[in-house]
């Protein structure tokens, strides 16, 4: 008999790792258990700092995280996919536009990709407070592991990496961690996504690509490695590589807020999402993230004070007095994404829009 406290879940079986020779990222691996100590953490920090200069994304090893553990909820990240009908769905829809929050789902074909094509994924988002917000019946006896899912991605994961940062910068190791209160009003929250293959001819329309190049809005996106392959980077010189598959690791990289908070040295890098190659496009590709954001009303002005900014100087999006608050530019993106007219850039392959004064760009 299941416990209380572990109900049974049904199974998802992910596809097979690809065999296809992919062109991949070589992106450093960051142990995370050595960041127990203060010598440990300093020594991390130049590694991490190096691996955000250099890609803008890197690897995340030993985070506390068993491997049942994490098929366990990816187990129950596809409960409100697969166990839950039409009818409920529909009762616990998002509302982007008017709420600038993701809280709830996001439907299939929300998002417009490219040549009359819309996005074939479907999220389910769930605030770091569970009980913000009422969730579908079949969900609601998985509750408490999610919400000690999201609690170990806050303190055991981002509080880390965010002390890390902050040595990078020659800060006080806390700084970062401060401005990313568990218990603060804010909008990070646990997202499930599960990507469904699409017909041929939508493919030829959209070239291939599922998702268009983009940062994140947030300051940090932990997202749980899994074998379907689609995630892409584009790198320093301008090609775009895969990200590999490593079982049991974390893919991380900085959002726009913390590339405005460090003054441009933690840059946001970006990525996109790509048709799986041919031999797991039958599959489905379920998603899981801990999409990170400071405290709403922190505003996103550079930390003057850190002294490698001193030193290098920052790269402003806006003058400091225009600094968004999180709060306004969270929901100044999450309302405009893949709904508004984007404009041609200079750029070849470039699209843009403008949120809260900054130019966010957008690529093919």
């Amino acid at each position: 008999m299941p416990s209380l406290e572990f109900p049974e879940v049904p199974h998802y079986a992910h596809a097979p790792v690809t065999k296809a020779d992919l062109q991949y990222a070589n992106l450093p691996i960051i142990d995370l258990s050595k960041a127990s100590t203060p010598e440990g953490r300093l020594a991390l920090s130049v590694q991490v700092r190096d691996a955000m200069i250099e890609h803008g994304f890197f690897y995340v090893i030993n985070h506390g995280y068993s491997v049942t553990q994490t098929e366990r909820i990816f187990n129950i990240a596809n409960v409100p996919f697969d166990l839950v009908n039409s009818e409920e769905k529909f009762a616990y829809a998002a509302t982007m536009k008017d709420t600038g929050s993701f809280q709830g789902y996001k439907f299939r074909q929300y998002w417009h990709i490219d040549g009359g094509v819309h996005d074939q994924i479907e999220n389910y988002s769930i605030n770091r407070d569970v009980t913000k917000r009422g969730h579908p019946q079949p969900l609601r006896p998985f509750l408490p592991e999610i919400s000690r899912f999201a609690k170990h991605n806050h303190f055991n994961v981002l509080h880390q990496l965010l002390r890390l940062f902050a040595l990078g910068l020659e800060l006080p190791e806390d700084t970062l961690v401060n401005l990313h209160e568990f218990d603060s009003p804010g909008d990070t929250s646990v997202r499930f996504m599960k990507y469904y293959p699409r017909p041929a001819d939508d493919e030829e329309k959209a070239k291939n690509i599922w998702l268009k190049g983009h940062t994140d809005t947030g300051t940090v996106t932990i997202l749980y490695s899994q074998p379907v392959s689609g995630l892409q980077i584009l790198t320093r010189n301008g090609t775009w590589k895969w990200v590999k598959h490593i079982e049991n690791a974390l893919v991380i990289n900085a959002g726009d807020s913390l590339e405005f908070l460090s003054g441009g040295f933690y840059r946001a890098t970006i990525h996109r999402v790509k048709q799986p190659p041919e031999d797991q496009r039958h599959a489905t590709r379920l998603g899981v993230f801990y999409f990170c954001m400071s405290n709403d009303d922190v505003r996103l002005a550079p930390l003057v004070e850190s002294p490698v900014l001193k030193r290098v100087g920052i790269k402003r999006r806006f003058e400091d007095d225009a600094a968004p608050t999180m709060e306004v530019w969270r929901k100044g993106r999450t309302a405009k994404y893949g709904q508004s007219e984007l404009k041609p850039s200079s750029e070849n392959g470039v699209e843009e829009e403008t949120i809260a004064g900054v130019v966010v760009r957008h690529f093919s």
